[in-house]
C-alpha cells in the first residue's frame, strides 16, 4: 500500500520524497525546505492553467465533432480553412523571427547524425544507447540483413563464419573508397597505414599515397610508424580504423584492420514518456533514478549471457594523438548527448496530491526534476558530463498549439528559478505529432524561440490525432494508405519548411521519425537515407545496430547542403494539410476483415506487454510475424483507426469482437516462449489485458484526443493489484 507524508501543505509518496531528499536534493546545494516551498508553488500555480489548457483541447474537439457530422455533407476546404481560422483553431501568423537558442552542444546544432530514444527505466537498453555514440560497422553488417547469406554467407549465430566476414570487409572497404578515397588505389590494396609529417598514408603493393582530401585525417593512436587506431572525419561524423595484426579478424586482412568503429549515435533521448510503463510512485521514482543515474554517470546493468555475468556501464572518452603534434590531445565524446522526454500535459500523478487534494500533473514534476538533475550535470558534479555548453536537452511531446508551448516555455523559466540553474539552461525540443501544432507550428517555434532546439514529425501519433479530430466526417482510408495520403506528405514537408524558415537547422535539429523494424536492416539501408533528402539532419533509429548503419546514410548525404537548398527552393505546403483522408470507394469484406485483423493483432501484441509486463517499448511480431518496435503511438493509430470504421458502419462491434478474439489466440502462439506470459485467449472475460484492449477501441472517440494513456494506466495498476493480492492470498495459504 502506498504511504504518504506531508511537505508543506502537500502529501507526498514516500518512496517519490525519500528520493529527493536522499539521492537527488543531495547532489546539488538546494536547502531541502526551500525547495519543497518552492515545488509546492509552482505545481500549485500552474494546475488550474493545465487544466484550461486541456479544456480548451477539449472544447475543440466539441466543435469539430459538430462541424464534420456526416449529415452534412462534404467540406469546402476554403470555407473549412476560414471557420479553424474564425474559431482560434488555426492562429493568427506572428510577424516572421528567427530562432535565438544559444549555448547548444554541437551534438545538436553542427553536427548530423543518428537519433536513438529508449526507455529510460531499463538499465541495460539506457546504457547501451548511452554507449552508441560509437559501435563495430563490422558486427552490424555481419549480424544483420544489410548482406545477403548467397554463396556460403549465412549468419552463424554459434560461430564465425569467414565467407560472411569477407563480404563484410568488402562491403566496408568499398564504404572507405565512397567516403575517404585516396589519392589514387583502393582501400581493398592497403597493406599498411602509418603516420609521418602530419599526414597519414596508404601503402600498397606498387605506390604509397594519401587520402584525396588529405582534412579527411583527425588523428591516431599508438605508433606514428604503426598506429592501433586511424581517425577520420567526413561531414561531421568520425570513424576510426582499428589495426591490430594478431586479432583474429586483423591477422587476415592486408592492413592489419580488425574492424571500424563507426561514430553512430550522436543523441539518445532517454524517455520518460510513450515508451515507458510508469503508472504508480515507485514505477516513476525509478524512472528518476535512472535519469540521475545517467547524469551522474552512475548506473551500471548486470545481465547473464551465455551462462556469464556481464556488467554494463558508461563508456569513458576517447583520446587520440593528434597529427599536428602533443600525445593526447584530443578528445572525442564517448558518449551520446543525452536528452530527456518528459511526458505531455494530459496525465495527472498520485506522486503528489496538491494542498486542495488533487494529483499534481506529472509533466509539472518531470520539469523539475529534469531541472535539478541538469543541476548536477551543470555543476560537473557527474563523472563525464553530459551537455559542454551549460545546457539541459528536455524533448516535450504532445502539445497543442502555442499557448501549450508558451504554457511549457513559462514552466521552463520557474523551473530555472526552483532549481537555481541560469536563464534559458532548459532547451526544449518540440514534438510535431499533433494536427494544431502542426497547423500553428511557425507560432509554437515563436513562444520557444530562445529554447528550441529540435522539431520532428511522428507518423503514428500524428495520424492518430488527426482521425480522431475529425473523425465525424467520414470513414478513412486504409491505415497502410496514410503514408501516401496528400495531408501527410505535406505535413512532412511543412514541418521541415518552418524549421528551415525559421533558422532552426543552424541552431538546432529538424528530426525524421523512427524506422520500426529493427531486424529489417537492408531496407532501412535502402529507404532511411531519404529523410535526409527531404531536410533532416537527425532522424530516429530503434537500436545501437541501425545507430551504426544509419550513420553510413550520413557520410553520403551532406544534410547542410541539402538543407541550404531547400531552404531556398521550399514552399509551405501547410493547407494541404486540411485535406482529409475520406476513402473514395467501397471496402471489400476481405479488405475490412484483413485490415480489422492487422490493427487488432497489433493493439493486442503491444498491450498484453504493456499491462501485464509493464513494458512500455519492445519488438512486437506483427501478424505477419515481422518484428516492429512499437510504443503507445501504435494504439493511437490502431484504435483511432478501428473506431472510425466502426463509427461509420464499416464494420460492425459483433465483427470487431470476434477478430479481437481471433487475434488473441494469433498473439498467445506469437508469446509462447515467454514464461512470464498470460495467455489472453483462454479466458478473456478475466484478461486484463484483453479488456484493456476491448476499452482502447470501443471507447476510442471519447478518449482525450485519442490518447491511451488514461487507459493503460488504470489497466495497469488494476493488473498490479491484482497481482499483489494474488501473492498475498498465496503467502496466507502457506
Amino acid at each position: 500500500m502506498k504511504s504518504y507524508s506531508r511537505r508543506g501543505n502537500m502529501q507526498i509518496a514516500d518512496v517519490f520524497a525519500a528520493f529527493l531528499e536522499e539521492e537527488l536534493l543531495p547532489k546539488t546545494k538546494l536547502d531541502k525546505e526551500l525547495f519543497w516551498s518552492g515545488f509546492e508553488k509552482l505545481l500549485t500555480s500552474f494546475h488550474e492553467r493545465n487544466k484550461s489548457l486541456l479544456k480548451m483541447r477539449s472544447d475543440f474537439q466539441n466543435r469539430l465533432d459538430e462541424y464534420h457530422r456526416p449529415e452534412k455533407g462534404g467540406v469546402n476546404k476554403q470555407a473549412y480553412q476560414d471557420w479553424l481560422e474564425e474559431i482560434g483553431y488555426i492562429e493568427p501568423l506572428t510577424e516572421h523571427f528567427t530562432v535565438e537558442t544559444k549555448n547548444l552542444d554541437p551534438e545538436v546544432n553542427t553536427q548530423a547524425g543518428p537519433q536513438l530514444v529508449v526507455p529510460v527505466n531499463n538499465a541495460r537498453y539506457a546504457i547501451n544507447a548511452a554507449n552508441a555514440r560509437w559501435g563495430s560497422l563490422y558486427d552490424s553488417l555481419y549480424g544483420t540483413d544489410v548482406l545477403n547469406e548467397e554463396g556460403g554467407a549465412e549468419r552463424k549465430a554459434d560461430g564465425y563464419n569467414p565467407v560472411r566476414g569477407e563480404k563484410v570487409i568488402a562491403y566496408s572497404k568499398t564504404f572507405l573508397d565512397e567516403t575517404f578515397p585516396l589519392a589514387s588505389g583502393t582501400h581493398h590494396d592497403v597493406r599498411r597505414y602509418y603516420v609521418a609529417n602530419e599526414t597519414l598514408y596508404s601503402e600498397t603493393a606498387h605506390e604509397t599515397v594519401q587520402l584525396k582530401n588529405r582534412d579527411q585525417f583527425q588523428g591516431f593512436q599508438g605508433k606514428m610508424n604503426e598506429p592501433s587506431a586511424i581517425l577520420l572525419k567526413n561531414n561531421g561524423l568520425h570513424i576510426e580504423l582499428q589495426i591490430d595484426r594478431s586479432d583474429r579478424i586483423g591477422q587476415d586482412d592486408p592492413a592489419g584492420l580488425k574492424d571500424i568503429a563507426t561514430e553512430a549515435a550522436t543523441t539518445t533521448i532517454m524517455d520518460f514518456e510513450d515508451s515507458v510503463a510508469a503508472v504508480d510512485p515507485e514505477d516513476k521514482t525509478e524512472v528518476y533514478r535512472h535519469w540521475l543515474q545517467l547524469i551522474d554517470g552512475t548506473l551500471t546493468a548486470a545481465f547473464y549471457k551465455n551462462g556469464k555475468e556481464t556488467k554494463r556501464a558508461l563508456n569513458p572518452d576517447r583520446t587520440y594523438q593528434s597529427p599536428f603534434g602533443g600525445e593526447g590531445n584530443l578528445s572525442l565524446p564517448g558518449r551520446s548527448l543525452m536528452l530527456v522526454r518528459n511526458v505531455g500535459h494530459l496525465m495527472t500523478t498520485d506522486l503528489v496530491y496538491l494542498p486542495n487534494g488533487e494529483e499534481a500533473f506529472e509533466g509539472l514534476i518531470d520539469a523539475v526534476i529534469s531541472g535539478l538533475t541538469g543541476y548536477i550535470d551543470l555543476s560537473e558534479r557527474g563523472v563525464y558530463g553530459n551537455s559542454k555548453t551549460g545546457s539541459v536537452y528536455i524533448v516535450k511531446p504532445k502539445m497543442h498549439g502555442s499557448a501549450e508551448a508558451a504554457f511549457t516555455n513559462e514552466l521552463m523559466t520557474e523551473t530555472e528559478k526552483l532549481t537555481g540553474i541560469p536563464e534559458h539552461s532548459i532547451k526544449v525540443g518540440v514534438m510535431d505529432e499533433e494536427r494544431r501544432t502542426s497547423l500553428n507550428l511557425h507560432n509554437v517555434i515563436n513562444e520557444v524561440k530562445e529554447r528550441i532546439f529540435f522539431i520532428n514529425t511522428g507518423f503514428l501519433d500524428r495520424t492518430g490525432d488527426d482521425i480522431h479530430s475529425v473523425m465525424a466526417s467520414g470513414p478513412m482510408i486504409r491505415k497502410g494508405e496514410m503514408k501516401s495520403s496528400v495531408w501527410l506528405d505535406a505535413y512532412e514537408r511543412a514541418n521541415v519548411y518552418h524549421g528551415l524558415q525559421l533558422n532552426l537547422h543552424e541552431s538546432g535539429q529538424i528530426g525524421k521519425g523512427m524506422w520500426a523494424m529493427p531486424e529489417e536492416m537492408a531496407r532501412m539501408m535502402s529507404e532511411k537515407g531519404s529523410q535526409l533528402e527531404a531536410g533532416a539532419n537527425t532522424a530516429w533509429v530503434p537500436s545501437p545496430t541501425a545507430a551504426v548503419l544509419h550513420a553510413l546514410h550520413y557520410h553520403a548525404v551532406d544534410t547542410s547542403a541539402v538543407q541550404k537548398r531547400l531552404q531556398q527552393t521550399s514552399e509551405n505546403p501547410a493547407d494541404k494539410m486540411l485535406e482529409i483522408p475520406l476513402s473514395q470507394r467501397h471496402f471489400t469484406a476481405e479488405e475490412v476483415e484483413e485490415e480489422l485483423k492487422n490493427n487488432a493483432q497489433g493493439i493486442l501484441g503491444y498491450v498484453v506487454r504493456w499491462v501485464e509486463q509493464g513494458v512500455g517499448c519492445s519488438k512486437v511480431p506483427d501478424i505477419n510475424n515481422v518484428h516492429l518496435m512499437e510504443d503507445r503511438a501504435t494504439l493511437r493509430i490502431s484504435s483511432q483507426h478501428m473506431m472510425n470504421w466502426l463509427y461509420h458502419g464499416v464494420c460492425t462491434k459483433e465483427q470487431v469482437m470476434r477478430v479481437m478474439h481471433e487475434m488473441a489466440a494469433v498473439v498467445d502462439r506469437q508469446n509462447e516462449g515467454d514464461p512470464a506470459y498470460e495467455p489472453m485467449s483462454v479466458q478473456p472475460e478475466t484478461s486484463t489485458a484483453f479488456q484493456a484492449a476491448l476499452e482502447l477501441v470501443f471507447t476510442a472517440k471519447e478518449q482525450p484526443n485519442g490518447y491511451t494513456e488514461p487507459i493503460l494506466h488504470r489497466r495497469r495498476r488494476e493488473y498490479k493489484e491484482y497481482i499483489a493480492n494474488k501473492s498475498k492470498k498465496g503467502e496466507m495459504i502457506q
